[in-house]
């Protein structure tokens, strides 16, 4: 007898897909948008047009400053010649970079605590979220800024900063699902059944509180993204000539915002419209990922 295939036996990665665009249709649009920027951060020197670095220079070899959109530089020119398109291009990875690698780390470290201090409570738990209010009642951009002047400016920095940011709120939502999760009867059968803690943790606990951790993860994706911004608007980002989109906002953009508006409308428009649509996945991945709101 042949064996089934696994598309006879289950529907298919298209089908699921195009059920939950129907279903999340401004979810579906948002995943579209985040999917074109990967592609754009990844093919960055294919698809940007000049090198982000260079200065464009005219027929008699001075550069092509403050040139507004055209067919030949379709977003302008920087005060310095350099091409505007090519640069948020480019600014495209340092977002992405900083976003996935923050909110990666910040969420693992978040999703640790809150399991140890969800699962096993008591002393342990009070010292865990005594630290959490601590740096919770910091304003997360006030706290960036503060550790950023002592670090220095650097990528890797950046990254540890926001993930910072990220770890307490995670710890504190994490720890309410475990608290909840706890209480299930699978966990007094484990319990009656002799798992040692950490099996029940890894095996029983933790699959149960994914879904708020992913919509946690996708929320903060964005708000990563703002947060590099505003560092590098307020020169503690990455330092130049790396393309940044808070960067060109804050340099270039703010100093020529009455003569060339252009330098900063396109970069802040990029940082709208993904901080947007990664905070629209988020809120479709909640209602599809919550029962009460599923079942509404």
């Amino acid at each position: 007898m042949v064996p089934e295939s696994p598309r006879d036996t289950a529907p298919g990665i298209w089908t699921r897909a195009t059920s939950l665009a129907r279903r999340k249709p401004l979810g579906a649009a948002s995943a579209l948008v985040i999917l074109v920027l990967l592609v754009v951060a990844l093919l960055a020197p294919l698809l940007a047009p000049r090198d982000p670095y260079a200065l464009n220079l005219n027929e008699r070899g001075l550069p092509i400053r403050m040139q507004g959109p055209t067919a030949s530089f379709p977003l302008g020119t920087d005060p310095l010649g350099r091409d505007v398109l090519s640069r948020i291009i480019y600014g495209a990875r340092v977002s992405l970079v900083v976003g996935f690698a923050s909110v990666l780390i910040g969420t693992v470290v978040g999703t640790g605590l809150g399991l140890v201090s969800g699962y096993w409570e008591g002393q342990l738990d009070y010292v865990i979220q005594r630290g959490v209010d601590t740096t919770m009642a910091i304003p997360g951009i006030v706290l960036a800024l503060a550790v950023m002047s002592v670090l220095g400016q650097s990528l890797t920095n950046i990254v540890l900063v926001i993930a910072l940011v990220i770890a307490p709120g995670a710890s504190r939502v994490v720890r309410a699902a475990v608290l909840a999760v706890k209480q299930a009867t699978f966990v007094d059968a484990a319990h009656a059944l002799g798992a040692s803690p950490a099996r029940i943790v890894s095996r029983h606990v933790l699959p149960n509180v994914f879904a708020p951790i992913l919509v946690i993860a996708t929320v903060w994706l964005g708000n990563a993204i703002v947060i590099e911004a505003a560092l590098s608007f307020l020169g503690l980002g990455t330092p130049p000539p790396t393309p940044t989109w808070g960067a060109m906002l804050s340099g270039e953009g703010r100093r020529n915002l009455e003569t060339a508006p252009y330098l900063a409308i396109f970069p802040g428009v990029a940082i709208s419209v993904v901080v947007l649509a990664f905070n629209m996945l988020g809120d479709a991945l909640r209602d599809l990922l919550d029962p009460q709101l599923r079942s509404g």
